[in-house]
């Protein structure tokens, strides 16, 4: 008994030493152009005839804020980004050669397919541009079993991940007013 009593204020105190050791937890270089520490990131602008862009890339833009400890709250903001998505496309990238199976020639298949996006980020302070940047990128995907509402949530879960690249690049390059 007296053993468990023993281990049981080790570990309390083990746990006490730990919680007041000093570390903390820090956001990576949260540092933009002249000395900005809050930025707001209102709605983007979607120049696209995909619909919901807009949405995907300001949440994914807002998540780098949150990540660099830079996401300022409405109305205490230093500074704003004003990001436009550009350009969206998808086109087939593998196409399988036709095959013939027990005298029946099959056609050929769509095997993969590559997402494509831009978009534009300025960021503003006092109204005034003081970093701007573009980014773009792809994004590989599978057209799925042949069910359309499958090859569809495959190429929007590509849009999800290119947007959250795009936007990662896209904060590291305002950062480091490129």
């Amino acid at each position: 008994m007296a053993a468990m009593v023993r281990v049981r204020v080790v570990a309390w105190g083990l746990l006490a030493m730990g919680l007041g050791c000093g570390y903390r937890f820090v956001p990576r270089d949260s540092t933009l152009p002249q000395g900005l520490r809050s930025v707001c990131a209102p709605m983007f602008l979607n120049q696209t005839p995909e619909p919901g862009l807009e949405t995907l890339f300001t949440e994914s833009f807002r998540q780098e804020l949150v990540r660099a400890g830079t996401l300022g709250a409405r109305g205490a903001c230093e500074g704003q980004v004003e990001g436009t998505v550009t350009n969206v496309s998808s086109v087939p990238t593998i196409v399988t050669e036709p095959t013939i199976e027990n005298g029946v020639t099959r056609p050929p298949q769509l095997a993969s397919y590559r997402a494509y996006a831009e978009a534009r980020l300025r960021l503003l302070k006092d109204g005034q541009v003081i970093a701007e940047t573009g980014v773009a990128g792809t994004e590989d995907y599978l057209p799925g079993s042949g069910d359309v509402l499958e090859a569809e949530a495959n190429r929007l879960a590509a849009l999800r991940r290119l947007s959250e690249t795009l936007m990662r690049e896209g904060y590291e390059r305002l950062a480091q007013n490129w």
